[in-house]
């Protein structure tokens, strides 16, 4: 896999591996030193990744994606990266089923969902009545956009093996398909003892992963996972990857030398830093 990148529902995949690729969070953390040689250390509570990636070389139709995206000519607003290194699109306490109660969303009149005070906190799920059709539905939802972004050609894998293992009432796993302006796409459904495996439709710009239970009952989130491409068989076997999200990026940095002979562009260069909102 490569790096998507672009706007929801019009991510591009650079098949070209970058020369250096550095994704580390900016730590900012301050030392204070007293007198008495005490030492008091302060650090921003909120971390954003930034995103420095280089190329020796790129195509032309992948240059000019970059370059649409550096001049806003679709838009002031942020982009969307998925990058090989992100195994599981969901967040890191999301995916581990702890955290703020804000990852997910549910009917409150049918569940209430208990935990989140910290970040390490797990997250329960209570499940108190069912509507008359029987089922209830429970959303993971996106780390700065309103669902996960992804785009047409895109194949994700989603699973809830915590819920499972707790002993949860799960009648379906669903993937639900949204639009740039978020409206329903279409939807897809498959029974819970197997990781379920969805294409993206076209107009398909984010997912809404979500469970359905059929019955009342109080279970622990767990580990959940949403990955790019068909990861079934190895969710199966036990693997549990850590969840690294997928925030809206803003470019701060761009630049790249003359075209070659060839037709690629050379030494292209491109920074983004992670911004707290999709309107950033």
């Amino acid at each position: 896999m490569g790096m998507w990148i672009g706007r929801p529902g019009a991510m591009r995949e650079i098949t070209d591996g970058a020369t250096s690729y550095d994704r580390s969070p900016e730590i900012s953390t301050t030392e204070f030193r007293a007198l008495s040689g005490a030492v008091t250390t302060w650090t921003a509570p909120v971390l954003p990744r930034r995103l420095k990636i280089q190329w020796e070389a790129l195509e032309r139709p992948d240059y000019e994606v970059l370059d649409r995206l550096v001049r806003r000519l679709d838009g002031p607003g942020p982009v969307a990266v998925i990058d090989p290194l992100t195994r599981n699109l969901l967040g890191g306490a999301q995916s581990a089923g702890t955290g703020s109660l804000s990852a997910w969303s549910g009917n409150a009149k049918e569940m209430t969902l208990y935990g989140g005070a910290a970040p390490s906190d797990p997250v329960t799920v209570s499940v108190d009545t069912l509507p008359s059709n029987g089922l209830s539905d429970l959303n993971w939802i996106g780390s700065g956009w309103p669902y996960v972004p992804v785009t047409p050609g895109m194949t994700v894998t989603w699973w809830v093996p915590g819920l499972i293992a707790a002993g949860a009432g799960i009648a379906r796993l669903c993937l639900f398909w949204h639009d740039r302006a978020t409206g329903y796409v279409s939807g897809q459904v498959g029974p819970p003892e197997r990781p379920l495996v969805g294409a993206v439709p076209t107009r398909g710009a984010f997912v809404r992963p979500a469970v359905r239970f059929n019955k009342t009952g109080v279970w622990e989130m767990g580990f959940s996972a949403l990955t790019v491409g068909d990861t079934s068989a190895a969710l199966l076997a036990g693997d549990r990857p850590y969840g690294e999200g997928t925030p809206p990026y803003s470019v701060t940095g761009y630049s790249h030398a003359a075209t070659a002979g060839d037709g690629r562009y050379r030494d292209v260069s491109l920074d983004l830093v992670e911004v707290t909102s999709a309107a950033g």
